[in-house]
């Protein structure tokens, strides 16, 4: 878990990807979801027991509005863009979409 937070703070997207061995993303860890589990243990903890499994994503081909929607309907405001495995190849954070002028 200690990993986990010390990417987030470096990266400052509020958000990391949990890849399996193949390069898929299986899970993400928002800074919310480590308020959420705040406890003296928590960097002992292994980031399955903290991390959302499952999460939303979207292409990398999608168009910009489409995605704004996407995150609108689904109340996130930040997401991963995937390739055709399921790897992760990029972040769009809302603000991204918002300061582009995408409504």
């Amino acid at each position: 878990m200690s990993e986990a937070v010390i990417e987030m703070s470096a990266k400052g997207f509020g958000v990391v990807g949990i890849v399996d061995e193949s390069g898929k993303l299986v899970g993400v860890i928002t800074d919310g979801d480590m308020r959420r589990h705040m406890t003296a243990d928590l960097l002992a903890q292994p980031v399955e027991a903290i991390m959302s499994h499952n999460p939303r994503v979207l292409s990398r081909d999608v168009l910009a509005s489409a995605a704004m929607e996407f995150m609108e309907e689904h109340k996130i405001t930040v997401l991963f863009l995937v390739g055709d495995a399921g790897a992760p190849v990029g972040i769009l954070h809302i603000h991204d979409l918002l300061r582009a002028g995408v409504a």
